[in-house]
């Protein structure tokens, strides 16, 4: 089975649901804020891969929204809503609703950010979380919640990984996307550019291709092939355009070489993911948000996921946002979802054995 976890980390999840197929996993799906795409992307995903595989999917929201979505989408489901995780069965003719019914009175603005939407995206990440943490649910996946929202609901958390980061007690958590061939382990992500370059200390960056390393391992990879971007152009051409590649991200490579890693660079960011792409490394361990978004998603934006590494559970992501603007459309695109599934169920079933 560690040949088909590599296999869908390396080659996308596309593949994944006959390699699933005698596995029965609880994925918690958190809907995500309620006034974005995330219900629908959520539905028409379910609607695409629940008979093809033997997953328990459990969404963490609001029944209404969901229902009144899929009657949107034109597409049916046995739905049954639980107030409690104890009452969840194994009947795979039913599609569960984790509901404490908090909102079942209130209708959700669509396409707004929303005081309500912030705080019940939240409330439905933190639940999630709490179950991954107690082993209720063997998976994590979650729809893309707004950031503004959440602080209008006066949220010190900026993102699902902030909540990761307190509940789990973790030191360090991390964001890896994926599109297909492409694989990018942020060093830090939600830090302005300038932190986000005080950030790339000897340290910071060897804790990240340390934490690299240890997840590619789990996953099947005998020795991983990690590429460590540079900060500055050029990877500083020597010292000439800024000196963090040797002062402090070379130190940290050479670190880690000492223990037997297969890691290179610094390497310069404009040539190192044609690299990736072209099977030369495994990953990338980028040094800040966009140095590793805009790759990814000019890459393969549609089949783009999050992985979170770092902590004791499992969690993948779609890797676009609310889109406020095609809420209610009927048009947003479940691929994202789809492939986030796919790989939370995969990584589950790999875990158990």
């Amino acid at each position: 089975m560690k040949k088909a976890v590599k296999s869908a980390i390396a080659a996308g999840t596309q593949s994944v649901n006959k390699m699933i197929s005698n596995s029965k996993n609880k994925i918690a799906l958190t809907l995500g804020d309620p006034s974005g795409i995330g219900p629908e992307v959520i539905v028409k995903a379910l609607d695409k891969i629940s008979q093809k595989t033997k997953n328990l999917p459990i969404i963490i929201g609001d029944t209404k929204t969901i229902i009144n979505t899929s009657k949107q989408m034109g597409i049916s489901f046995n739905f049954e809503s639980i107030d409690n995780i104890s009452k969840l069965s194994n009947d795979s003719e039913k599609l569960f609703i984790l509901d404490n019914e908090k909102y079942k009175d209130h209708i959700f603005l669509k396409g707004k950010n929303s005081i309500e939407s912030g705080r019940a995206s939240h409330e439905w990440v933190e639940l999630a979380t709490d179950l991954a943490i107690e082993k209720k649910v063997d998976a994590i996946c979650t729809a893309p919640i707004n950031k503004e929202s959440w602080q209008m609901a006066n949220f010190k958390d900026i993102g699902h990984q902030e909540i990761f980061k307190r509940k789990s007690n973790s030191n360090y958590v991390a964001t890896m996307l994926v599109s297909g061939k492409l694989r990018c382990m942020h060093l830090s992500t939600h830090l302005s550019l300038s932190e986000a370059c005080k950030y790339v200390t000897t340290e910071n960056v060897e804790r990240a291709i340390r934490l690299t390393q240890k997840h590619f391992l789990d996953w099947g990879f005998k020795s991983p092939r990690i590429g460590v971007a540079a900060l500055n152009p050029h990877a500083s051409d020597g010292g000439l355009i800024g000196n963090t590649e040797q002062e402090e991200i070379l130190p940290a490579i050479i670190n880690c070489q000492k223990d037997g890693f297969n890691v290179t660079g610094p390497h310069p960011a404009d040539s190192v993911f044609y690299d990736a792409i072209n099977d030369k490394y495994d990953v990338v361990v980028v040094m800040y948000h966009d140095q590793g978004h805009i790759p990814i998603k000019v890459y393969g934006f549609e089949q783009s996921i999050s992985v979170n590494l770092g902590v004791s559970f499992i969690r993948t992501s779609v890797d676009h946002g609310t889109a406020f603007d095609i809420v209610g459309k009927n048009i947003a695109d479940p691929t994202s979802m789809i492939e986030a599934i796919n790989l939370a169920n995969n990584l589950a079933y790999s875990s158990q054995l």
